[in-house]
């Protein structure tokens, strides 16, 4: 963001409670996200918005009942259709920290 300040727009999610994106006030582009659930405990940062975006390869793929056909994710990182489950793709450090969170 080069000037003006991240906007939020709450926009409806899966889980019904809703999903709060801050935007660049120019081009509107999605900077990073809160969940309902944890509110602003947990920033989910567009990794595509970062300066050197190729540092942080993704964990797992998900949504990707809606990708386009020709979007090859073979040989990468898992894939999923839509959401998953924590516990089946995190390993336990990471589990513990959301625990944490939670309380």
């Amino acid at each position: 963001v080069l000037k003006g300040a991240p906007a939020p727009v709450t926009i409806p999610s899966h889980s019904g409670k809703g999903q709060e994106f801050y935007r660049c006030p120019d081009c509107q582009i999605a900077l990073w996200s809160h969940y309902a659930g944890m509110g602003a405990k947990v920033c989910f940062i567009r990794v595509g918005t970062l300066d050197n975006p190729d540092l942080l390869a993704p964990d797992i793929h998900i949504f990707t009942s809606t990708k386009q056909p020709w979007v090859n994710l073979e040989g990468c990182a898992p894939v999923v259709a839509e959401y998953y489950s924590k516990k089946d793709f995190w390993p336990p450090a990471s589990l513990e920290r959301w625990r944490a969170l939670e309380e």
